[in-house]
């Protein structure tokens, strides 16, 4: 969890992140090759445990950075200035505050900071600190949609606008609906948002799990398999795995075609590696292939940290009414321009 929640002393907030920092390099396990990965019984690499992956830094590199990694000392700027944040954002808030138009409300409004858990740190891969999780293409961001793929989004959003954002359940976003996690928490790939970050490994022979803590969805991968029957398109797709040494690597097709990452088509493939370099950290490596789509293939690399805190069960819409509420909403404004009514009538 963010290191800054409740703080006593905003000042102590500061201090923690600092020390953290300063003393990363002095806790990190050698990577020179001499770690002895443990195993499980059947003599492949032991993942278990419970990950996180949060992180400040973003998918897609920030204009102040010029390259992939960055010194200790920009790393450090770069925390102080979350902190900073954080403890602006954790001040009560002012009772007496008028409420904000509906053009003036964004997310902040609607979580107040002790629900995120984006992190507090930069993330550090192979002993160097990451301006960008994208790692290819070199210049950290996504690359461009090819023109059948901008084609394809713009039919979309036509098809939207037509049928009206409301008109029904299926018309809201997987998330909203809670069948799967937003922002890829899930994956594949697995990124990082703004809370809910662990993951639980379990093995057992022939497969890997992967509960993830957004929305409990699981991943289930098989290993040394077969893929499923062509008519088979699962959430987070068909994922098979074998060992490369002592990396596991994932191969997922068959994404379910309602389950989409930055606008991708069914044909997205995505290849994961997962290396255990410490006792604490997992290497996550993942490519995406989408011709369909992208116009080249891109990388990312993301530490995963093992943690002792507990994954929580997700219930997504226990005692949430959202839903109901904005289809209702919808419902009284059809009938009101149906019959001309004014929202006081």
């Amino acid at each position: 969890m963010a290191v800054c929640i409740h703080s006593a002393r905003p000042g102590s907030c500061h201090k923690l992140v600092l020390t953290l920092s300063l003393l990363s390099p002095l806790l990190a396990v050698a990577q020179d090759g001499t770690y002895q990965v443990p195993r499980i019984q059947n003599g492949a690499p032991d993942l278990q445990g419970t990950w996180t992956n949060n992180t400040i830094t973003p998918l897609t590199r920030p204009a102040e950075f010029a390259d992939l990694n960055i010194s200790a000392a920009q790393a450090l700027a770069w925390e102080q200035r979350i902190a900073d944040y954080t403890v602006q954002q954790d001040q009560p808030s002012d009772p007496g505050r008028a409420a904000p138009s509906k053009d003036e409300i964004e997310l902040a409004d609607s979580y107040n900071n002790f629900w995120f858990d984006d992190g507090t740190r930069v993330a550090e891969y192979d002993g160097q600190y990451r301006s960008s999780l994208l790692v290819d293409p070199a210049d950290g961001q996504l690359p461009d949609y090819t023109g059948q793929a901008r084609a394809r989004i713009a039919q979309q959003r036509e098809q939207r606008n037509q049928q009206g954002p409301f008109d029904g359940p299926e018309a809201r976003p997987l998330p909203e609906r809670c069948l799967l996690a937003f922002g890829s928490s899930s994956g594949p790939p697995m990124l990082p948002i703004l809370y809910n970050n662990h993951y639980q490994i379990v093995q057992s022979p022939g497969y890997v799990m992967i509960l993830v803590e957004m929305v409990h969805d699981v991943r289930i991968i098989r290993i040394d398999s077969e893929s499923l029957p062509a008519s088979m398109h699962p959430w987070m797709g068909d994922s098979t795995g074998h060992w490369e040494g002592d990396t596991l690597v994932v191969e997922t097709t068959r994404i379910n075609a309602h389950q989409q990452f930055r606008n991708s088509s069914p044909q997205m493939q995505v290849t994961e590696r997962f290396t255990r370099v410490a006792d604490d950290t997992i290497n996550y490596q993942f490519t995406v292939h989408d011709p369909a789509t992208f116009v080249s293939d891109f990388s990312g690399e993301i530490p995963m940290k093992l943690t002792d805190e507990r994954l929580y069960e997700y219930a997504c819409h226990e005692g949430n009414y959202a839903l109901t509420g904005v289809l209702a909403g919808a419902r009284k404004e059809e009938v009101e321009q149906e019959f001309g009514l004014g929202a006081s009538d």
